[in-house]
């Protein structure tokens, strides 16, 4: 990796493009400080992974993690939505936040889509292409070649291509570059650590930039859903783009520093860092889950005849902690005074508490749990 060389500038009619190197080869990792910080971020995810062996009914909660990831990724692309507005219903919104709702959903769709595919299918461009289309369907962008590997030169930063920070490979690469991506992530022959292989890929994808549009959410999806694939995690439960938009800048300063200087390591140094902080956060994520649950379960023993219906809509509210009486109604399949009961007793036990009060359709929320995704 030392030796590693990211690529060429070619000048084109009026601009150079940079074209990266091909991945698709035997890689020595050689530096110990990326040794030492591999061998702590398997460690992580090892605790992350046994944690999560103990918690009952986990995909309820991971629900939580995935709708976070898909709120941080668009963020980082410049959307404005916050957790609060990705778990309400899009009407309840008002029509300038539904845009960036619209985006989140599909990020959601996207990542579902992604993980079912990769059940059946190894890694191939065909999948990336699917992701893509899934992802930007029915919203902005849609228009630029859903599914379909641009046709045409785009850049990143700048208003025009004469001041942008980067310009990826001209499109009559794109085939032969997502070609030789596809027989790196799936060579069994080439001896590197999967952690290592997957941020080699994300900064490969990211270079070439094989779309017009959605090409960092596109990157960013394809990390979970290859990790476990790949057996690394039995759920997925380790979402790195809270750690990026937290750290935008160095994200991408970290990605534009492999291709000015060729220094690999530092961005895999970067990517495993954010391993390790997004898998010990998530294991106090989950501890404070289970604390909570305990906490909430006591509660719901004191409401006697009530509580088994209480527990079915709690249970609701771990997957999606926003719910008005509608809902808690059909959940109980009784009256709609019986729902509305409900909701006041756990409003008096504190386990609801209700969202902008004052409005005509009221909306509550499961704070103390929603909260611990802030």
């Amino acid at each position: 990796m030392k030796e590693f060389i990211a690529g060429r500038h070619v000048q084109q009619a009026y601009y150079k493009c940079f074209i990266p190197n091909k991945i698709n080869q035997e890689w020595s990792i050689g530096d110990p400080s990326v040794s030492d910080l591999l061998s702590k971020a398997d460690q992580a995810i090892g605790r992350l992974d046994a944690f999560s062996d103990f918690i009952p009914n986990i995909d309820l909660f991971i629900s939580m993690h995935v709708a976070k990831e898909a709120m941080q990724s668009t963020r980082i692309e410049g959307t404005q939505t916050n957790m609060e507005d990705v778990l309400q219903d899009r009407n309840s919104l008002p029509k300038e936040k539904r845009d960036d709702w619209d985006e989140v959903q599909n990020y959601i769709k996207a990542l579902d889509f992604a993980a079912k595919e990769m059940d059946k299918f190894p890694f191939s461009s065909r999948l990336v292409r699917n992701i893509h289309k899934e992802l930007i369907k029915g919203v902005r962008g849609e228009h630029k070649l859903p599914g379909e590997f641009r046709t045409s030169q785009n850049w990143i930063g700048g208003a025009t291509i004469n001041d942008a920070k980067f310009i990826p490979p001209v499109h009559t690469e794109i085939a032969e570059l997502m070609g030789d991506l596809e027989m790196f992530a799936n060579n069994a022959a080439i001896h590197v650590p999967d952690l290592v292989r997957i941020a080699i890929i994300h900064y490969q994808f990211e270079t070439i930039h094989p779309f017009l549009d959605g090409n960092g959410r596109v990157g960013r999806i394809l990390i979970p859903v290859y990790l476990e694939h790949k057996g690394i995690l039995k759920k997925p439960a380790l979402y790195l783009s809270d750690f990026f938009e937290k750290n935008r800048e160095l994200y991408y300063n970290n990605l534009m520093r492999v291709r000015t200087d060729n220094d690999l390591i530092q961005w895999i140094k970067f990517f495993l860092v954010g391993v390790i902080e997004v898998s010990n956060s998530s294991i106090e994520t989950f501890k404070k889950i289970t604390k909570l649950k305990d906490e909430v379960d006591a509660k719901l023993l004191t409401l006697k005849g009530k509580a088994l219906d209480a527990g079915r809509v709690v249970e609701r509210l771990y997957q999606h902690p926003f719910i008005n009486a509608d809902e808690v109604t059909e959940i109980m399949g009784k009256s709609q005074a019986s729902g509305y009961n409900l909701i006041n007793d756990l409003v008096g036990l504190k386990i609801l508490k209700e969202l902008n009060p004052g409005r005509r359709k009221r909306q509550y929320y499961f704070y103390d749990y929603f909260r611990l995704f802030l």
